[in-house]
């Protein structure tokens, strides 16, 4: 029997990008780039990063564009180095999203312990069971179909850009020019210092980097949307959006506090802010749309996973299993198997100190590996078609982009990446599986053993930084 499903039009695949980056991290965004960025550095930051996301929108148009039949985002590292390239792109993307998860559920029981206190800091036995319950609930309505469960985060993604928008308008009203401009640079005469700045920028980029995770959403749902063409307007549409919303909620805080004072604020920071705007009831609301909003944000990050595999699956990258689907053409094995990890990475916030840093470091640290393939390819596809028009300008975006990624992986802090790797060497496995159950003898290179050497060094490192405290957890 056929199976009829509804197709996401522009409307909705631009909510989906939108919903799936505006999470928690806007609503931190001030205290945490105040703690080591000045207004004119986090300016200076904002364009660097802008254009490296820039890059990757493009370059995610024009392979959507041209290359209409690749299905999934990490379709384009198996174009370029082949199934393995293809199964370490997917995994990286599947590891970050549902990390990604993980933030979210000790961000909203931080925000819940406003009003119920009894949950003390959002980490403790009676907020991670809630969350549990709560990570199952989103499992249940992703099950019932992903359709379904997009449409309901469009409806979300109106409720939370209100509030925003609201905190925005008071912010400018008191909003105090001399205030900002005091340490403009944040240097120490002053005065504009490239290096100085550079160190603030650096100091910044997992902060910037996190909250426009999820930027790729549309070209991911690209097989459920009415066309490709729609996927691509949607991750550009879906940018231009996000850029306004966040120069303005990272920058307008400059203006109403003195950094330091931004720097200590409690999470969420925004709602302090409004609070010493508009009153105690600003905090509340806040609170409240932070609720909303990561609501949102995890339900699209249950579903992007959940896509990865199906499509990983159907490629030959994963075992037949992930690729069973139910009557509502979801991959229910694959929706339990990554809501049973992260039920058990739940419970190990227990003995952690920072688990909402650590779960989003480790998010952004993973998804760097997919973006970099998707600029990586860029580059490839325009060398095949380098006597085509415009081809020119297409490369500089893949070696712009691609550029731009290997420095993030460095400046974000390399010790999140490695760790990433232990978790590559538990997929290898499941890659090993899924190449034999489709007859393959040869399951890989002599070229792609290299890199699996290097994968399980780069996991022993990572463990030696863990255990000497150089990773902090």
């Amino acid at each position: 029997m056929e199976n009829k499903t509804k197709k996401l039009g522009l409307m909705a695949l631009t909510a989906l990008v939108i919903s799936s980056s505006i999470g928690s991290g806007i609503f931190g965004i001030a205290s945490d780039m105040a703690a080591g960025t000045s207004p004119g550095a986090a300016i200076a930051a904002w364009i660097i990063t802008g254009m490296g996301v820039l890059m990757l929108c493009l370059a995610l148009t024009n392979i959507i564009r041209k290359r209409p039949e690749l299905s999934g985002i990490f379709s384009y590292a198996t174009e370029t180095f082949g199934p393995f390239g293809g199964f370490i792109s997917g995994w990286g993307y599947w590891l970050s999203a549902w990390l990604g998860n993980i933030a979210f559920a000790t961000i909203m029981m931080s925000a819940l312990s406003y009003f119920f206190p009894a949950l003390g800091d959002g980490s403790n036995l009676l907020s991670i069971l809630i969350a549990s319950l709560i990570l199952w609930l989103m499992c249940f309505v992703v099950n019932r179909g992903l359709e379904s469960a997009a449409i309901l985060n469009t409806i979300i993604t109106v409720c939370k850009l209100v509030p925003l928008f609201i905190f925005t308008v008071a912010a400018l009203i008191a909003f105090k020019g001399r205030l900002f401009t005091a340490d403009f640079w944040g240097t120490i005469s002053g005065n504009f210092s490239l290096k100085e700045v550079l160190v603030q920028v650096k100091a910044s980029m997992m902060v910037l980097m996190w909250v426009f995770v999820g930027i790729e959403g549309a070209a991911m749902m690209s097989d459920r949307a009415q066309s490709k063409k729609t996927a691509g307007k949607a991750t550009v549409l879906g940018l231009i959006g996000l850029l306004c919303i966040y120069l303005l909620l990272s920058l307008l805080p400059y203006g109403l506090m003195e950094r330091v004072e931004i720097s200590q604020l409690k999470q969420p920071a925004m709602a302090y802010l409004l609070s010493s705007i508009v009153g105690p009831w600003g905090a509340s609301f806040i609170n409240i749309a932070m609720i909303i909003s990561v609501t949102g944000c995890w339900l699209s990050w249950t579903m992007l996973p959940v896509e990865t595999t199906l499509l990983m699956a159907n490629q030959n990258l994963l075992p037949k299993k992930f690729g069973e689907v139910n009557n509502q053409n979801v991959p229910t094995f694959s929706l339990v198997f990554m809501t049973i990890l992260s039920q058990i990475f739940i419970f190990t916030l227990l003995f952690t100190n920072k688990a909402y840093n650590f779960a989003y470091s480790l998010c952004t640290a993973a998804i760097f590996v997919t973006w970099i393939m998707v600029c990586i390819y860029q580059v490839k596809l325009s060398c095949e078609r380098r006597k085509e028009k415009g081809e020119i300008w297409q490369l500089l975006i893949g070696i712009l982009g691609t550029g731009f990624y290997g420095w993030a992986i460095w400046a974000s802090g390399i010790g999140y990446f490695l760790m990433c790797m232990l978790v590559y060497v538990v997929g290898i496995f499941l890659y090993v599986k899924a190449r034999k159950e489709y007859g393959v003898t040869k399951v890989f290179s002599k070229k792609e053993l290299v890199v699996i050497g290097f994968i399980i060094l780069f996991a022993v490192l990572s463990v030696f930084m863990l255990a000497t405290g150089k990773i902090a957890v």
